[in-house]
């Protein structure tokens, strides 16, 4: 970590290089006494946790709980993630979900998200979502100080179809918001959806009645993309959004890529989710200090 990272971990994370170092061994002890644990952990994944609910030891067991808890309960979110299998091989070339390859001016990770790109009738809701966890982890290990000052996630919601709006359920909306919201170890620090017609209002509304008071403060909703750009720097967007970092079938490309080279480490976690046991890999504090 930079100083300035380590000042910010300190002041708004509550974490020192003991308190991580002591917290980690916990948690790790904690998940080696359970028996109930649907997916393999390591230590940059139990640190990711930690940061999220700011080391506080209780809140990140909960969230620990609940993203084993959606992994047992959506299997078909989170296994069988090959990018190579041919449907996520279609969703990376229409390059749906773009993290932006700089993070904006707070050290946030921003993810452009395409919501309308895909055909319905032919690309599955889970394999959307799959196509999400693959781009977010792949970030991450990209740009590991995300776990550090969490997440932007911008929604460009242009010209939707009926079927794009019927097609996803209010139950996975809510499973959506939750992955968001208490499940997955990251923050979502703003959540913001532009060029946004009537026709798919619906959705951000019921979306929005599934999250928390606190989630819901940090969303912003735009019927275009007049403003919702105001405080990101124009040399870390694509030029179709303004900006002077790639087109976006540069950004599509550069990140297919990017997921393919990572297989393995995507992956690695795809045990049998009757198999409720987790393995903590052991990583050297100073290799977690680094990233």
């Amino acid at each position: 970590m930079t100083s300035e990272d380590k000042r910010y971990v300190a002041e708004h994370l509550n974490e020192t290089d003991e308190i991580r170092e002591t917290a980690i061994a916990e948690i790790r002890h904690w998940i080696k006494e359970s028996d109930d644990f649907p997916a393999k952990i390591d230590d940059f994944l139990i640190l990711r946790f930690l940061r999220v609910g700011k080391f506080d030891l209780e809140k990140t067991k909960s969230r620990i709980q609940s993203y084993c808890k959606q992994r047992s309960k959506l299997p078909e979110w989170f296994i069988n993630k090959d990018p190579f299998q041919p449907e996520l091989q279609e969703l990376l070339d229409l390059g749906i979900y773009l993290p932006l390859r700089k993070p904006d001016s707070q050290g946030r990770l921003i993810m452009l998200i395409r919501t309308t790109v895909h055909d319905p009738e032919r690309n599955k809701v889970s394999d959307i979502v799959k196509y999400y966890i693959l781009a977010m982890e792949t970030a991450i290990k990209h740009y590991p100080a995300s776990s550090i000052y969490g997440c932007s996630l911008l929604l460009d919601t242009f010209n939707p179809t009926v079927r794009h709006v019927i097609q996803v359920k209010p139950y996975e909306l809510m499973n959506v918001v939750q992955l968001w919201n208490n499940t997955y170890p990251m923050r979502c620090q703003k959540i913001v959806f532009f060029n946004v017609p009537l026709i798919y209002d619906i959705i951000v509304k019921i979306m929005r009645s599934f999250m928390t008071a606190k989630m819901k403060t940090r969303l912003q909703v735009y019927s275009d993309a007049l403003h919702c750009f105001e405080d990101i720097p124009a040399n870390i967007l694509p030029v179709e959004y303004g900006g002077t970092d790639g087109t976006l079938q540069e950004l599509t490309e550069y990140w297919k890529k990017m997921i393919e080279e990572n297989r393995d480490c995507l992956t690695k976690d795809e045990t049998d989710q009757t198999t409720h046991t987790i393995e903590p890999e052991e990583i050297n504090f100073e290799e977690i200090t680094h990233l």
